[in-house]
């Protein structure tokens, strides 16, 4: 029996994938638990129409994260901190605390994980900082830390 994976199935294929399988396996497993449907052509007439959708939806979704990064790239932020010799921070500047900075200097607000830190800031001076807004794109500005008195 041809069928059509709804999920991705170990050892057998991802998602979308037409595959020819026991008739048991089909009837008994896969279909009842909703990992596939039969191959018929009404079927694969429909989930051609959902992936051209999906794939229309992300080619949109990419166009946006591109536009954002246009408007990310090369912004400049300022933190003050309190700081001890050597340009040492007492505390850190969290992923948080530049996302919120991020969001009231651009408007464009960013989750946190989307973020490349490895650690918070510690340090005075220009940093780098690398904001993933979609795959295969991602966006740098620069956050300048100063110490306070």
């Amino acid at each position: 029996m041809k069928v059509i994976l709804l999920e991705t199935v170990k050892a057998l294929g991802k998602r979308g994938d037409i595959k020819e399988v026991a008739d048991g396996y089909a009837r008994n497993y896969l279909i009842p638990k909703k990992l596939a449907v039969e191959a018929t052509p009404a079927n694969i007439r429909r989930f051609e129409e959902e992936k051209a959708q999906i794939r229309a939806r992300e080619i949109q979704e990419e166009a946006e994260a591109r536009e954002l990064a246009g408007k990310i790239n090369g912004v400049v932020l300022h933190f003050s901190a309190k700081a001890g010799e050597g340009g040492k921070l007492f505390g850190s500047i969290t992923g948080k605390e530049i996302c919120d900075e991020l969001a009231k200097t651009t408007g464009i607000e960013v989750d946190k994980k989307k973020l490349a830190l490895a650690e918070p800031v510690k340090s005075t001076g220009r940093h780098t900082v690398k904001v993933h807004l979609y795959p295969g794109v991602t966006a740098d500005f620069i956050l300048e830390v100063t110490a306070t008195e």
